[in-house]
């Protein structure tokens, strides 16, 4: 059972905020509360070494860091931070840069696909949807949690956790 959490918790809350940004534009804080904690409990139970969650909680906390400051400038949204920082908990250091150009690279397709949504009329049947008239608003910003969430879903399976669990 824990093998099957650990291969499975972190991609379904992933899929989870995802669709939660698309649909809603807000990512919950109880979302990056259950990644982290979750991530917590997992490596223990795994008996991942103390020194290796200890290296994953300054990775977590380094990108938090961060993200805050870009968040700060109005460059990203508080959840998008706060998921970016509980997706490199997972990742840790080893997968940081990888996360980082993977994270860049979809969220800057995902951002030309919107702005160029933008620059479309909305047919009027598509208008009723309310999650699709906001993503189409140029007054809101871009889903980058979607993007966040598809890098750390690509590199999760490179991961000492996700690979101590499925028995590599």
């Amino acid at each position: 059972m824990l093998i099957l959490a650990t291969l499975i918790l972190f991609p379904a809350l992933m899929v989870f905020a995802a669709f939660s940004d698309l649909f809603t534009m807000t990512i919950s804080n109880r979302l990056s509360i259950a990644l982290a904690a979750s991530f917590f409990v997992l490596a223990i139970a795994l008996g991942v070494p103390a020194k290796d969650i200890g290296l994953h909680a300054a990775c977590g906390v380094s990108v938090l860091a961060l993200t805050f400051f870009f968040f700060s400038r109005g460059w990203i949204g508080g959840g998008d931070a706060k998921l970016a920082a509980a997706t490199a908990l997972w990742l840790g250091f080893d997968h940081l840069a990888d996360y980082g150009l993977c994270a860049a690279l979809l969220g800057g397709g995902l951002t030309l696909l919107v702005l160029v949504m933008r620059r479309w009329p909305l047919p009027s049947f598509l208008m009723n949807q309310a999650w699709i008239a906001r993503i189409h608003d140029r007054d809101n910003g871009v889903p980058y949690g979607i993007a966040l969430a598809v890098a750390g879903l690509i590199l999760y399976p490179d991961t000492r956790i996700w690979l101590s669990a499925a028995g590599y």
